[in-house]
């Protein structure tokens, strides 16, 4: 089968390029998979596609732009040029663009691909019946969100046109399956992107290190996790160190300048800037544990389980989404209010204070993520692809 991936890819900036890596590096060693093309933002040269691990050749095919009006056309034509076996997008609503014009058309492409008879499954990791448009950084106007969401709705029934559209949550599956009566909604685990070894869950002398990773400034803030382990060091002698892994939202540049200027009196604050792929074992293994400063969600957080392959306590607001993974995944942490300084700093200096608990949750994280590795979940997508085939049979 030749596969194509229809996503953003390293060192591209653009949401669930590092998701796509660990989709390319499983895909490339099942057998089925005789060749895999990215349908890409970035070229070919840049493109990281140097695996240590054997597996099929990789052709990369720089063909769209983020924000560009032109996406349609042209990621139509390199698969004109290409002529895949089947084609899989990895979407989210602003997966093309931060303008909605050019995020809606990119959005169609999954019916244009069905039309010409390509095998087509999206992987869509939110849905916009789940999406707090006002804290996600799309607007605060009650009318334009209702505007929104009506356009969310039509572009929410183009995707359902693939012939199978899989989410990482099962409430997702109802959801959809209520509102359109759609029947090709089925669920795949977001799964963990790798399983190292199990850690000896001892960390390196110094500061304990309390880490946030992500992209800022919409949903995610930081202002409230500085300020949690600010009241935590003055009301404990813990040594602790902040670390803010990432980079801005692309709809809010600037943010984490910002921050950093406004807390330039907060000692042992770290901001690392963009974590290259290589970089990521080390933050998290030197991290005593991950923190989410979520105000909402959006999805299935690939965060979560890369703090669970590495062993680490969690820190979470107790809504939407991650409540929901860890019902349905079996990870465990302390929950905290989000609207709540108070209570999140409750939520750490329980961890922090307590190093068996904190071993404890480490422990129960990573049986969770070892459940779920990606080359599990790479062959479900495999699956459903023969399925697809046999069905057109």
């Amino acid at each position: 089968m030749k596969l194509a991936i229809v996503t953003a890819y390293p060192p591209s900036k653009v949401t669930l390029n590092e998701y796509a890596y660990h989709l390319v590096k499983h895909f490339r060693q099942h057998t089925e998979v005789t060749e895999l093309i990215l349908l890409t933002d970035i070229s070919p040269q840049d493109a990281d596609t140097n695996f240590e691990e054997s597996g099929c050749p990789i052709t990369v095919k720089q063909c769209w732009k983020f924000n560009s009006y032109t996406n349609l056309f042209s990621v139509m034509k390199a698969i004109k040029q290409t002529k895949p076996d089947a084609i899989l997008f990895n979407l989210q609503f602003m997966k093309f663009g931060d303008k909605k014009i050019a995020a809606a058309l990119g959005l169609l492409l999954p019916k244009r691909c069905v039309a010409r008879k390509i095998p087509t499954i999206v992987l869509l990791h939110n849905i916009m019946e789940q999406v707090d448009l006002e804290s996600s950084g799309f607007t605060k106007n009650k009318i334009l969100q209702k505007i929104y969401n009506g356009i969310g709705t039509m572009l929410t029934r183009f995707i359902l046109s693939a012939d199978t559209v899989t989410v990482t949550i099962d409430k997702y599956v109802h959801i959809l399956n209520a509102k359109y009566k759609s029947k090709n909604v089925v669920q795949i685990p977001h799964g963990t992107f790798e399983i190292p070894d199990e850690p000896s869950y001892i960390l390196p002398k110094g500061p304990l290190q309390i880490m946030t990773f992500g992209k800022f400034g919409t949903y995610k803030k930081v202002e409230i996790m500085i300020e949690a382990v600010e009241k935590i060091r003055k009301r404990t002698d813990a040594n602790l160190e902040i670390v803010i892994a990432g980079t801005d939202n692309p709809n809010v540049i600037g943010y984490l300048q910002s921050v950093q200027e406004k807390y330039t009196h907060v000692p042992q604050l770290t901001f690392t800037g963009y974590v290259e792929e290589s970089d990521v074992p080390r933050i998290f293994g030197e991290s005593a544990m991950v923190v989410f400063p979520y105000t909402s969600t959006t999805g299935s957080s690939g965060v979560l389980h890369q703090a669970g392959s590495y062993g680490k306590a969690v820190v979470m607001p107790d809504l939407g989404d991650l409540s929901l993974l860890v019902k349905d995944e079996g990870y465990k942490g302390e929950f905290f209010d989000s609207t709540s300084v108070d209570s999140l700093a409750d939520a750490i200096e329980k961890i922090v204070l307590n190093a068996e608990y904190r071993t404890e949750l480490g422990k129960t994280n990573y049986q969770a993520a070892t459940a779920l590795p990606m080359s599990k979940i790479t062959k479900m997508y495999l699956d459903q692809f023969e399925a697809i085939r046999q069905k057109r049979k």
